[in-house]
């Protein structure tokens, strides 16, 4: 972040000082949201949610070096030297200031969204970005109004282009991040089952992703995934160009010539208005045709080379916990895709493990969270689907995954567990687990089934 003074502060965001603090010219380095790792000279800015209130943490984040803090109400004393800013919503507050900060910085922001791969297609887009330009982009998950803002405190005169996700649980959240990037391009991966306990349906899913658009800069580009159903019925009604990628015939971005070795990577002809080139994907599964489609038409609209795209491709690296490949002793290879999960990225991984060419084929799958009343035969179709794709043998962890385990029975898995709990799961692994296997380790967040990689690990032998 680059320095910003208390006057800058005060007029981003309509606040005005407590106490008998007159230094206006007093320069910030750092805006920051927890009191536990604050650092000198920063503004502390004290949310408030369902089970918290930063309120209670002002005077140890400004003993601990804050130099000022935000707040929505008077202080009963002030610290000497502090800087007390009185708004009236700390949130609100915080990303008025992301807004204003941005607009010192004249450089143009992608932003994703969808409900699978957002992180994998922000990534991608920025491996492929970052041949050509300097890009900040969303680290790890921060894809909240409040990671959104982190995201730009980060930005310097340096930076030329910024690659930001967007996720929501919830209608209005996405509109909310559209209005802090005010985005010059918008991706949709696609339109899924994710957080359709809180939406009800999909197409009320679409149109809370469709909020991307809500605050786009006039002349934005819109790039989306033109094999899926839902967003293809945006043809026609958006005021931004649109971009199809995928595998459908006629689209403007399609791969062709796809072949996997089935341990690391995935090979493709990607073709474009312009062009076509070959590009080896340093990861496993057909469904990365589409965040490296979607980079190429980014790429090609930023003037991005062939040459630099394929270079970008090869460079990509899958955010923690997102099918990274862990190679093992004994060839033994472990997919960690356990940072979250819903009924399209989990048959996505399953059909990831059923094409690596492994002599025993394990998935060790746990509940998928906030699918409501559909949760039982959502689960239940996950179970049916390794039958068809050829597992050897499925660990169900969870109360949601019995109907998994029941499904998998069902589609005659030659092998089915079921554990209530993680621990349960733990005898069980060490039991299934032999040499030449591949192991998928998958469930929604909630889970925490990098637990299990971990042990997986500790079970197995370096490579």
């Amino acid at each position: 972040m680059e320095p910003i003074t208390i006057r800058d502060i005060l007029t981003a965001v309509k606040g005005r000082i407590l106490g008998d603090f007159d230094n206006l010219d007093l320069e910030i380095s750092r805006v920051e949201t927890d009191s536990r790792t604050i650092h000198e000279g920063s503004l502390f800015v004290p949310l408030i949610g369902e089970q918290f209130d930063g309120h209670a943490y002002i005077t140890s984040a400004l003993e601990g070096g804050a130099a000022a803090c935000f707040t929505q109400r008077d202080r009963e004393s002030y610290l000497p030297g502090k800087c007390y800013i009185r708004v009236d919503h700390t949130q609100r507050a915080l990303r008025d200031l992301a807004v204003w900060y941005k607009k010192k910085f004249d450089i143009p922001v992608v932003a994703v969204t969808g409900s699978v791969g957002k992180t994998t297609t922000k990534d991608m887009v920025a491996a492929v970005l970052g041949e050509h330009y300097k890009v900040l982009k969303t680290e790890g998950n921060l894809n909240t109004d409040i990671g959104t803002c982190r995201t730009l405190f980060r930005l310097d005169k340096s930076y030329q282009i910024a690659v930001l996700e967007m996720g929501m649980n919830h209608p209005g959240e996405i509109e909310v991040m559209s209005a802090i990037a005010q985005p010059d391009v918008c991706l949709i991966t696609n339109i899924g089952d994710s957080h359709i306990e809180h939406l009800g349906s999909r197409e009320n899913i679409l149109k809370a992703k469709c909020e991307i658009f809500s605050h786009a800069k006039p002349g934005c580009l819109a790039v989306l995934n033109g094999d899926d159903p839902l967003l293809r019925t945006l043809e026609g009604k958006l005021p931004e160009p649109i971009l199809w990628c995928g595998g459908a015939p006629g689209l403007d971005y399609t791969a062709d010539h796809l072949v996997s070795d089935g341990t690391s990577n995935v090979c493709c002809e990607v073709k474009t208005p312009h062009t076509s080139c070959q590009v080896e994907i340093p990861a496993l599964g057909s469904h990365m045709i589409y965040p490296t489609l979607m980079a190429a038409a980014v790429a090609e609209h930023f003037g991005v080379t062939a040459e630099e795209f394929r270079r970008g491709v090869l460079h990509f690296a899958p955010t923690k916990m997102r099918m990274n490949i862990i190679q093992r002793g004994e060839d033994i290879t472990i997919l960690n895709d356990t940072y979250n999960a819903n009924p399209q990225s989990m048959r996505a991984a399953v059909e990831v493990l059923s094409k690596t060419h492994s002599g025993r084929k394990i998935a060790v799958l746990g509940d998928m969270f906030e699918l409501g009343t559909l949760a039982p035969a959502l689960h239940a179709g996950i179970g049916t689907y390794l039958g068809k794709a050829g597992i050897d043998c499925l660990v169900a962890v969870g109360e949601l995954a019995k109907n998994i385990y029941d499904a998998a029975r069902e589609a005659m898995v030659p092998e089915v567990h079921y554990c209530a709990t993680k621990e349960e799961a733990l005898p069980v692994l060490a039991q299934v687990v032999k040499p030449h296997a591949t192991i998928l380790v998958k469930a929604s967040r909630g889970m925490a089934f990098e637990d299990l990689t971990e042990y997986l690990k500790s079970i197995t032998q370096e490579p």
